[in-house]
């Protein structure tokens, strides 16, 4: 019986490279999937957080929305019910009203499986209209969609990790070693991963001061907060070679962070005593295990730590007697790494590793030949993957940015408001859709994202 989840249609048997491209990306949200149960993918955990069916459908709206809009055939033929096209628009204001986000888990219908008969509906009418339409308008507009689904599928996986958490069964997302669900994951516990490895100390590398060039260049996909490429000043400064890790984090609990005012901006005190935060997201009371989509683990005390707001960065950074990097500083010293020997969704570890241990299955040849930077030497580690680090600059506009015309112009630049910029990825971000460039955003105090922390200092 044909896994409904899955496509027919072989990316290799596409002629165009953008079809392959776009049967690649819209396959693997459906393979993240598998595994699920149907009830898994209604349910809403938080008003933040989004239905897993809700995002294959959002997905498949984006393309509805402003690529097949396009196409009269498409139209009169396969067009969705227009109640589907106020369920699924997530905030582009110029094309309709929207549901409301936080009752998402409301919309038992329409079904997983009609859900699904939309996605084929969807991708077999854009890759008739990819095959009669070659313009630069529509490559545009399919390459912006596809970033926006691998945007989704990190949200998928970061919403169904926050909603099994909430549920004392405690499910597993993917059992260890395995590709698939395993159902209830309460006794899977791991030995101490770090017993046998020795500890990479922190250190600081000196970074680039001065007038220098920052945001996106070259004619690949960036989305328009990445530009324009302009010149920064940086200070004389230094970066820690890799992020801050779980056992640094335990000594900052254990020293009373968390009861000492002196250590927090306003109004992240505030929300510490309001939400009564003690430790990370996910971390057990005991602080010796952490909830992972791999089901309950004991906390490795080399590995990245995570799911942290801004305000525990921040308070962390001076705890430690340092600061966050802004994200020039961030970008000036990773615009010339590799971004292939990450820790990404790829690899299949779906969280943060310790330094040197890069288990992606597919690497590229120069790193497949052993010519990734090997723990202790000079050269920053895990900028790309594990986690998406905080820096010290909020989300604004660079000098010179203008939003683009009509609906897709509200994708970026509306929400230059009151969020602060992380960088590098996560574990759970496809490893393609990642840059140096690239800016993500959220609030000071959202946790439930792969979020971490690296350290900065003036000279």
């Amino acid at each position: 019986m044909r896994n409904p989840l899955l496509l027919d249609t072989e990316a290799s048997a596409i002629p165009s490279v953008l079809a392959a491209h776009y049967l690649r990306v819209r396959t693997a949200t459906q393979q993240l999937c598998v595994g699920l149960l149907p009830e898994d993918t209604v349910a809403q955990s938080m008003p933040d957080a989004s239905p897993t069916k809700w995002h294959l459908a959002h997905t498949s709206w984006f393309f509805e929305q402003f690529a097949l809009s396009r196409d009269p055939r498409f139209q009169a033929q396969s067009a969705s019910q227009p109640q589907w096209m106020v369920l699924f628009n997530s905030y582009y204001q110029s094309v309709g009203p929207q549901f409301s986000r936080a009752q998402r888990g409301l919309l038992t219908r329409p079904s997983l499986a009609e859900v699904l008969q939309y996605r084929e509906r969807v991708d077999a009418a854009m890759l008739d209209l990819m095959e009669r339409d070659q313009s630069e308008e529509l490559n545009y507009i399919v390459q912006l969609g596809l970033n926006h689904e691998q945007q989704h599928q990190e949200l998928l996986l970061t919403d169904i990790k926050h909603l099994f958490s909430l549920n004392p069964l405690e499910p597993v997302y993917r059992a260890a070693g395995s590709s698939n669900n395993s159902g209830s994951g309460d006794n899977n516990r791991r030995a101490d991963p770090a017993a046998e490895r020795p500890a990479l100390a922190l250190q600081y590398l000196q970074g680039r001061s001065g007038i220098t060039a920052v945001g996106h260049q070259g004619k690949s996909f960036a989305y328009d907060s990445e530009g324009p490429r302009h010149r920064v000043l940086l200070s004389a400064h230094a970066i820690a070679n890799r992020p801050v890790n779980n056992a640094e984090y335990l000594e900052f609990i254990k020293d009373g962070a968390y009861q000492n005012p002196q250590l927090w901006l306003a109004e992240g005190w505030d929300t510490v005593q309001r939400q009564c935060w003690k430790r990370p997201l996910y971390w057990a009371e005991d602080l010796a295990s952490a909830f992972t989509l791999r089901g309950r683990q004991t906390l490795d005390p080399l590995a990245p730590v995570c799911h942290i707001s801004f305000f525990e960065a921040d308070a962390f950074s001076r705890w430690a007697g340092v600061r966050l990097p802004t994200e020039f500083e961030w970008e000036s010293l990773a615009e010339n790494e590799p971004v292939d020997a990450g820790n990404f969704v790829d690899s299949g570890a779906l969280h943060p590793q310790p330094p040197g241990r890069i288990s992606r299955q597919v690497l590229s040849s120069e790193t497949a030949a052993g010519n990734q930077p090997e723990p202790g030497s000079a050269a920053p580690l895990q900028l790309f993957g594990d986690v998406w680090e905080w820096t010290a600059s909020p989300y604004i506009n660079y000098p010179g940015f203008r939003p683009g015309a009509g609906a897709l112009g509200e994708y970026n630049g509306k929400f230059m408001s009151g969020k602060w910029v992380l960088r590098g990825g996560s574990c759970v971000t496809p490893a393609q859709h990642i840059r140096a460039s690239y800016r993500n955003y959220f609030h000071s105090a959202d946790r439930w994202q792969f979020s971490g922390l690296r350290l900065a200092k003036d000279l």
